[in-house]
């Protein structure tokens, strides 16, 4: 399994963040209703992290309304030893 921060962006107004709350919270999928929020901090995004196997089986998560618009980053830890020579691997500047 694989680790992924999915970001889902919706428009500021207050409508907006009504529903894209209530979509969350009506989908039933655990992952969805432990969402969190950045709307009260004017950042109208909801946040959430799943471990799935790959970033399709993440998106298939979200609401179709949300799908295209997400945002999914597989994430990683990185160990001392590897620091030093893994992260200059995935840099080409």
């Amino acid at each position: 399994m694989e680790k992924f921060l999915i970001e889902v962006p919706h428009e500021g107004d207050k409508a907006s963040c009504k529903q894209a709350v209530q979509i969350f919270l009506a989908s039933g999928s655990h992952f969805l209703s432990n969402s969190e929020w950045g709307c009260k901090d004017g950042e109208h995004k909801a946040w959430l992290t799943v471990e799935v196997e790959s970033k399709e089986q993440a998106r298939q998560i979200l609401p179709s309304a949300y799908k295209e618009s997400a945002k999914i980053v597989r994430l990683n830890k990185f160990t001392r030893k590897e620091i030093d020579s893994s992260i200059l691997d995935h840099h080409t500047d």
